[in-house]
């Protein structure tokens, strides 16, 4: 069968290319065409339509400024869907883009897939009628998300979460030691503070300039940079501290070998927390975007999944003005208590236990081949 894939996000892409690797074992004459990035390029041996670099655009200002190109990747997004006429359409998060699509896929009568809801629960649930309307099959991966739809009469099906699946199939191809690590990367045998300034080019400079003030503070640690899959170095380098380290395409074994962390917040908060590394999240957005989106997001506490999924704080968030460089040594010291360490691991140990057991990209996999087998 033929399936169309949309991703726009780093994390879609990663989830996205767990997943054509289940459809694969599941489907052995599968043929993808994606938007999405090197991982699912990988996964697939097929270049993308559209990288995700292209189609990642944050808070509102961004994307206002930006519509003229949105909208012109929508028309070139339908007309590609129509041509290659595929046996379903999956979409991955990014709901923006992802659901004004969805109404013209199921105007063509081609099954539609959506693989990690949109956050409705969190800010436009009126976007709730529009998934029932237009979308087949919802796999959702967080507990809560099934009970949310539920109210709406909307039937999902929960697979559990993909990370679960990213971080077990990394840490089962990673054979370096620690040792190994810091030769490789010329880190020093202090412990390391890991920095996840985010994925996007606006987020990166935003971030790393305030989570590398505690360098000096802090000589007896040392600090890397795990750098974004779709950034290049040109983006970090006129950013980094001298006394910081780049590191690429290794971020598994940066948080694995990471003591402390510092996690702009998003996908990757939830896998520093299941890699067990105390943190802090850090946000800080265009100011037009981040007030706006505060009056339009009213159902929800946190910004990070870990505190999400637990709904209690369990990772301390700095957002917006409380992003300084004064409060974030403040918090940086309380992470270095042991007791408050101890506390944030037990804490993790529940979180894990409520993400349930890994085999969400096996499970989605079965529940399309299930679904489109239902509709023939």
């Amino acid at each position: 069968m033929k399936y169309y894939i949309i991703a726009g996000e780093a994390s879609g892409d990663l989830h996205g290319s767990l997943l054509i690797q289940q459809i694969q074992n599941l489907d052995p004459k599968a043929q993808f065409r994606f938007w999405g990035g090197d991982k699912m390029h990988a996964a697939s041996s097929t270049p993308p339509v559209k990288h995700y670099r292209e189609l990642a655009f944050m808070g509102f200002v961004e994307v206002i400024l930006n519509l003229r190109t949105i909208f012109a990747n929508l028309s070139f997004a339908k007309k590609d869907i129509a041509a290659w006429s595929p046996d379903a359409v999956i979409f991955i998060d990014y709901p923006g883009f992802n659901l004004r699509l969805a109404s013209f896929v199921k105007n063509l009568q081609i099954p539609t897939i959506y693989f990690i809801s949109p956050q409705v629960w969190a800010w436009k649930s009126s976007r709730v009628h529009s998934i029932k309307k237009y979308i087949d099959l919802m796999l959702v991966i967080l507990p809560f998300e099934q009970e949310f739809y539920e109210r709406y009469d909307y039937p999902t099906n929960f697979v559990g979460h993909p990370l679960l699946d990213a971080i077990e199939q990394g840490q089962a191809a990673s054979t370096a030691s620690q040792e190994d690590f810091r030769e490789k990367h010329g880190l020093s045998s202090k412990p390391i503070v890991a920095l996840l300034p985010g994925s996007r080019k606006q987020e990166i400079s935003t971030a790393l300039p305030i989570m590398q003030s505690l360098v000096e503070q802090h000589p007896h640690l040392q600090f890397a940079v795990a750098g974004a899959p779709g950034q290049p170095d040109s983006t970090y380098q006129p950013l980094l501290h001298p006394q910081v380290t780049l590191i690429r395409q290794d971020t598994y074994n940066l948080l694995q070998n990471a003591t402390y962390a510092l996690v702009t917040s998003g996908t990757a908060t939830l896998e520093t927390a299941l890699f067990g590394v105390p943190q802090i999240v850090c946000y800080k957005g265009n100011p037009i975007s981040y007030a706006i989106g505060r009056r339009l997001v009213t159902n929800i506490r946190y910004i990070s999944l870990v505190n999400l999924i637990m709904d209690r704080e369990v990772v301390r968030e700095l957002i917006q003005q409380d992003f300084n460089p004064k409060e974030l040594s403040a918090e940086f010291q309380k992470l270095q208590d042991p007791e408050h360490q101890k506390h944030i691991q037990q804490e993790y140990q529940q979180l894990r236990q409520k993400l349930g057991n890994s085999g969400a990209a096996e499970r989605a996999a079965k529940a399309i081949m299930q679904h489109l087998q239902s509709t023939k």
